[in-house]
């Protein structure tokens, strides 16, 4: 057979994957970056809306940033569908739901936040746990009605969530589902117990005025 050769053209190769890995690897570093800067101002808005501020600001950076990272991406979409990404994405997703059901806004679909279907819908079960947080709010500061409104659209969620009967290696939604069916009991009993109370309270006032 002779003495083996020197294999041809295996330096080229080898530097050409490597070229491209490094700069695969540039860009996954540049994509968690980026990710955390979408997580951290969607959280911000999120508080901030609980605390009744103006949040235009943050869901304009937040898009911006989305829109970034998108075109970051756009050669390794492989990188798009780390956990990472689909977190903050989810968290994105989350925030301007809440945003425009706040504002009594038509829901932004998928691609207007430019967003996966997935991310989408499990930040829409999401939604559910902070309009409780809306819905208890209310129900301290005595606003009964009000606080029945979020509960409804809570409702609304979960209706339309449970829709979606695929396989979790599709679309991991059955903890969301399980989540938002918890937290919505609760706070009907919650609401219900508020509203009883308030109804005993409002009699008791009657009877005081009789005497």
């Amino acid at each position: 057979m002779g003495h083996p050769r020197a294999v041809k053209n295996l330096d080229d190769v080898i530097e050409e994957i490597e070229s491209r890995l490094d700069e695969k690897d540039e860009v996954r570093e540049l994509t968690i970056k980026s990710s955390r800067t979408i997580a951290r101002l969607s959280g911000s808005a999120i508080q901030g809306m609980h605390r009744g501020l103006d949040v235009d600001t943050q869901l304009q950076e937040t898009r911006e940033e989305i829109l970034k990272l998108r075109s970051l991406l756009k050669d390794h979409p492989d990188l798009y569908h780390t956990g990472i990404v689909e977190n903050a994405m989810q968290e994105a997703c989350e925030a301007f739901l809440v945003h425009a059901i706040l504002e009594a806004e038509g829901l932004p679909a998928p691609k207007d936040i430019g967003v996966t279907d997935t991310a989408y819908l499990l930040g829409l079960g999401d939604v559910v746990g902070e309009l409780r947080r809306f819905s208890l709010e209310h129900l301290r500061r005595g606003d009964i009605k009000l606080a029945s409104s979020y509960l409804e659209k809570m409702e609304r969620i979960l209706d339309a969530l449970m829709r979606f009967d695929y396989p979790t290696a599709l679309v991991a939604l059955k903890r969301k589902q399980d989540v938002a069916r918890s937290l919505i009991e609760k706070t009907r009993g919650e609401v219900a117990v508020a509203a009883r109370s308030q109804e005993l309270a409002d009699k008791l006032d009657a009877v005081r005025e009789k005497l």
